[in-house]
């Protein structure tokens, strides 16, 4: 036999075709589990910074509509007035406002101020009011923040297990071929790999996001827990205000009528 025949034959029996190590190539090389678990990932993080680009615009415009009220809520002379303006409620502070004026106004109507008894039960019924709608819109604000935490709890396990399952698989085809060169083992780890790098892709934005929103959320929360208490005095101390002139109006007329 020809030596040089000889030395392509060992050298065509110990080749193989080149494997393509890219992200879509080592994709398309794992098996069905594995796909799957890459495809679930990639989806779950597709969603978590759909969530992430929404919450932030919403907080964003919360921040800015709540400024925007609390400027007008000062500058207002008469809550009534305020209150008559606004028609339907664009954001959750209009909301605590208008259920806190419309318990109050129907407190005045019925004539629950006459005797300081009935006026603290009213001051109570308000900010128990308050505090619901308070929860209420709290609880919309949240929305999507525990698919966040989970994403960043849970992403890298099961990233994890599809790298396991991808190494598991590797092992496997390695005691088959009973060939440990690197060009054997490489591709079946990276593919393995692909799974634990798209996890962690999903999983750091979402827990990032997670903690930045749940700050943001607790400072808006305390911020309509400290409006509703400037409400609530803002209201005690009109019914002071009026409760004192009418006393006035009360002492004039007895003293008109008593000359």
């Amino acid at each position: 036999m020809d030596p040089t025949t000889a030395i392509n034959a060992v050298q065509l029996a110990g080749s193989q075709a080149p494997i393509d190590l890219s992200i879509t190539g080592l994709f398309e090389h794992a098996d069905l589990i594995g796909k799957a678990v890459i495809t679930g990932l990639l989806i779950i993080s597709i969603l978590a910074w759909a969530i992430i680009f929404d919450k932030a615009a919403k907080l964003a415009r919360l921040k800015r509509r709540a400024t925007y009220f609390e400027e007008r809520f000062w500058s207002a002379g008469s809550l009534d007035a305020l209150y008559d303006k606004i028609k339907r409620p664009a954001d959750p502070m209009q909301s605590v406002f208008v259920a806190g004026m419309k318990e109050w106004r129907g407190a005045s109507d019925k004539g629950l101020f006459a005797n300081s008894g009935s006026r603290n039960t009213v001051q109570a019924r308000v900010d128990r009011m308050l505090q619901v709608t308070i929860g209420r819109e709290m609880a919309m604000i949240e929305t999507w923040m525990t698919f966040l935490a989970s994403v960043g709890s849970v992403a890298p396990f099961i990233g994890l297990f599809g790298t396991v399952w991808g190494i598991m698989r590797s092992f496997i085809g390695i005691a088959q071929a009973q060939n440990t060169s690197l060009a054997v083992v490489a591709p079946g780890i990276a593919e393995a790999l692909l799974a634990t790098a798209v996890g962690l892709v999903a999983a750091i934005p979402a827990t990032a996001a997670y903690n930045k929103f749940s700050t943001e959320i607790g400072r808006y929360g305390t911020r309509l827990d400290n409006f509703a208490n400037d409400f609530v005095a803002t209201l005690s101390r009109n019914l002071e205000v009026a409760k004192s002139e009418r006393n006035e109006r009360d002492s004039g007329e007895a003293g008109w009528v008593r000359r």
